[in-house]
């Protein structure tokens, strides 16, 4: 296998970049995106334990359905946007993403059966593969490059955020078991979504593309130190003339790029199969079937919920410092461990834990969740934001995040069959399998693209790529 794809550490050179209120104030307005895709991924774990007062019996395909849903609509949506993204603009899609949001959490929220509740999710999906997509690139693209790790990671935080508050709803809410009001809710954030995003500039990359170098000056002016905003623009129009010869998706195939593109989408699938969504979705569902009350399952899944977005403050935190590698092959380790340590504990206790037991599989839940949280859970979304020159950059993050979302429906759709056929243990060891996996590739393959600007990753990034491919 070939060595490290290298990307030439530029940051002294750059020098980092301002880190205005206007900056901060884009990131924050868009990561609301990133909440609402956390949020709607996360509720179901708790309405799937009330849909019956509704709808009666659903059977272990049902719950799979109503779950499974959302990925393929993410998995269009992640297409749509990407599209949208370079014809009408990012700020643009993050307008429309945040109205599909609200009709399609308010229609499930009046839904009046189970077949229109699953269509729902759907819509609600086609949202969230958007919002998964196109609001790292914008962040990305409109963050220094010295404070970009954090910059784009309020999107990762705001997603822990949404699944944490999620997890909150589901539990406030269990003793009247009020699912529609557990959908409903993210109506509030989605509005405020789209309202924020109508304060907001766009994207001095895509304004460039387009030819609009005057106002990418502006944009750039709120954005960055005077003494930076003409280096970057001209930059930006030398790469965008250099990729005038090589538009579409054969630029994407072309050897230069091919390596990065194969980086992306590899780190995409292995964020999924190696589990992390299935305790998202089905914690409450897991810990129910192993001898916990509704209430204490909703409860553990808050604790873990909190886990989660405390390790993701620690990796904004740390991102920018030491690195993204670094948390990468760190966290990575660290869900090995804890995916190992549930196996354990179920293959010794078996299916229903009692006591001790039951205490060792939730701390293994919390390591594994903190784990991806200071790991692979922000690198992943951070890297695709970076790797890829601008020319490209919404097709090839469209690209990555349709193989994330295919990757987390294989294994969300199939997870409580999963647990039928080869028992709790068999499938956390088979994840534990996966990690270990993962981790080799991460050590091998993945860049480093600290401090770096856009335009000097997009100048040596896939030169290097074309070469370690």
């Amino acid at each position: 296998m070939a060595d490290i794809i290298d990307l030439p550490d530029t940051t002294r050179r750059d020098g980092g970049g301002g880190t205005s209120r206007a900056v901060v104030v884009a990131s924050a307005v868009t990561a609301l995106g990133g909440l609402l895709f956390g949020y709607d991924t996360g509720v179901v774990s708790g309405a799937l334990l009330f849909l019956q007062k509704s709808f009666g019996h659903l059977s272990a395909f049902d719950r799979e359905l109503v779950t499974s849903l959302l990925l393929v609509g993410a998995a269009v949506g992640a297409l749509g946007a990407g599209r949208l993204a370079d014809r009408i603009g990012r700020r643009t899609t993050v307008i429309l993403t945040a109205a599909v949001f609200v009709v399609g959490v308010l229609a499930a929220a009046l839904s009046p059966v189970f077949p229109f509740l699953v269509a729902t999710r759907f819509v609600i999906g086609v949202a969230v593969g958007s919002a998964s997509m196109v609001v790292p690139m914008y962040i990305g693209e409109v963050a220094p490059p010295r404070y970009r790790g954090a910059l784009v990671s309020f999107n990762q935080l705001a997603i822990t955020s949404g699944i944490l508050v999620s997890y909150l709803v589901d539990y406030g809410l269990s003793s009247s078991q009020n699912w529609r009001l557990m959908f409903g809710l993210a109506a509030i954030p989605a509005a405020l979504l789209g309202a924020g995003m109508l304060t907001q500039s766009e994207s001095p990359q895509w304004l460039v593309a387009q030819g609009r170098d005057g106002e990418a000056r502006d944009v750039l002016a709120r954005l960055r130190r005077p003494e930076e905003v003409e280096r970057e623009i001209e930059v930006l129009d030398r790469n965008t003339k250099a990729a005038e010869e090589e538009l579409g998706s054969r630029a994407l195939l072309a050897p230069k790029l091919r390596g990065l593109l194969t980086v992306g989408v590899l780190m995409a699938v292995f964020q999924q199969v190696t589990g992390i969504n299935t305790v998202i979705y089905y914690a409450p569902t897991l810990l129910s079937n192993a001898g916990f009350g509704s209430s204490s399952a909703l409860l553990a899944n808050v604790v873990n919920g909190g886990v989660n977005v405390g390790m993701t403050i620690v990796a904004i935190w740390l991102l920018d410092r030491v690195g993204r590698r670094v948390l990468l092959l760190s966290g990575t380790s660290g869900m090995v461990v804890g995916l190992t340590t549930v196996g354990l504990t179920f293959l010794i206790g078996g299916d229903h834990l009692h006591g001790g037991g039951a205490v060792v599989a939730i701390a293994g839940l919390l390591v594994y969740t903190g784990s991806f949280a200071v790991g692979l859970g922000p690198v992943f979304w951070l890297m695709i934001s970076e790797i890829y020159p601008s020319n490209v950059r919404a097709s090839a993050m469209s690209i990555a995040t349709i193989a994330n979302w295919a990757a987390n429906f294989a294994v969300t759709v199939s997870f409580l069959t999963l647990l039928n056929a080869i028992t709790n243990a068999g499938t956390f060891f088979l994840f534990a399998g996966l990690t270990v996996v993962a981790l080799a590739y991460f050590a091998v393959r993945v860049p480093e693209t600290k401090g770096r600007t856009l335009g000097d990753v997009e100048e040596r990034g896939a030169k290097a790529a074309g070469r370690a491919a």
